[in-house]
């Protein structure tokens, strides 16, 4: 009886502390909603709505026909008209589109004969899902006045061109997207607990006592972790390319500097949480708060254009989904800086965003 009582006196003592962390308590409804929310809500492995662009050379009545009937299949939405093969190579490329549809000059006189295929779909293979859903489209009919042209016909209406990674190895997806991964819960993990560390121990109140600048403290803490972050980029590398034979079609400088850039904005969201958190462990809990959506939003999982407007919406604030984006734009599709530079600006913008409300948040909590 004495056991049970001291027990459970314990246990009403724990509940008590709990009921006064406010973090955490919310941390115990907030990831189980999360996690269900992003599964059941916001993965979607039925692929829909695949950036598309057309070069449609024919210009006829059939190929417009052709063109509407991909875009009613809800697999791809065209976003962009190309004038050549070339330009869907380049959109391809710079990551705007992942399927282009190529219909020839002589594409009428191809439905008539249907010795091969009609038209072409090129496809950033990088994602085998992709690739998948495109080989959807390459049975695909297409209609005219008398009804179904070529029903009886040998070949697919569309041959299926698989550019980056024609093989559908997975590790050759992933492993240029675990760089993103790894820096994400790395980077955010390590300052977060270093600034909460410090107060902890009270070494944080002596660098408050000298005369170094709320700034500068941020900038010293930020610094060797970037070092480190692109220490781990090179490790990442080297064993994918050992190990996975991953090829690196790009600028090693160029993957550098991007990831030098996603660095210092995950860094910067680890000082944001240790100022909000008051101990390692709240720490710990804010930087997995933060590393769940970025896991399954960012297009590392599940192809990005298949999730619902508002997934995509939330991912597009979220690191993680820019680099994911660049770092496979360099390695596998090899692209430069120039072309992957759109993703380049939301990364800046998080770092300032974040810097400037970690000083802030910093000088009220010595105040």
């Amino acid at each position: 009886m004495r056991f049970l009582a001291r027990a459970l006196a314990i246990a009403g003592k724990e509940l008590v502390q709990l009921r006064r962390d406010r973090l955490t308590l919310g941390m115990v409804v907030g990831i189980p909603s999360l996690q269900l929310l992003l599964f059941g809500y916001a993965i979607n492995s039925d692929v829909r709505h695949l950036q598309a662009a057309v070069a449609d050379l024919a210009g006829t009545r059939l190929s417009r026909t052709l063109v509407a009937e991909a875009r009613a299949s809800q697999v791809v939405d065209i976003v962009h008209e190309a004038a050549t093969a070339q330009e869907l190579e380049s959109l391809l490329r710079q990551g705007r589109i992942a399927i282009g549809i190529y219909i020839p000059a002589d594409f009428e006189r191809r439905l008539v004969h249907r010795v091969r295929p009609a038209a072409q779909l090129l496809v950033d293979a990088s994602d085998p899902i992709v690739l998948g859903a495109a080989q959807g489209l390459a049975d695909m009919p297409v209609e005219s006045h008398e009804g179904a042209v070529g029903a009886a016909r040998a070949p697919p209406t569309f041959e299926v061109r698989a550019y980056y990674n024609p093989e559908r190895r997975s590790e050759v997806q992933i492993v240029p997207g675990l760089i993103g991964v790894i820096l994400t819960l790395t980077m955010s993990l390590f300052t977060a607990v270093a600034v909460v560390r410090e107060r902890e121990r009270g070494t944080l109140e002596l660098l408050i006592t000298t005369p170094v600048r709320t700034t500068e403290l941020m900038a010293g803490k930020i610094l060797p972790y970037v070092g480190i972050g692109l220490l781990q980029v090179g490790i990442i590398l080297l064993l994918g390319r050992v190990l996975f034979h991953v090829p690196l079609r790009g600028s090693v400088v160029d993957l550098f500097v991007a990831s030098g850039i996603f660095i210092a904005a995950t860094l910067t969201f680890g000082l944001l949480v240790s100022t909000a958190a008051q101990n390692q462990f709240q720490a710990f809990q804010l930087t997995i708060f933060f590393f769940l959506p970025s896991l399954l939003l960012s297009g590392f999982m599940f192809p990005f254009d298949g999730m619902p407007r508002p997934a995509r919406m939330l991912a597009e604030v979220l690191p993680l989904t820019h680099f994911v984006r660049i770092v496979r734009g360099i390695i596998l599709r090899g692209a430069n800086l120039s072309e992957v530079g759109r993703e380049l600006w939301p990364l800046a913008v998080f770092f300032a965003v974040t810097l400037t409300l970690a000083v802030v948040r910093f000088r009220k909590r010595l105040d």
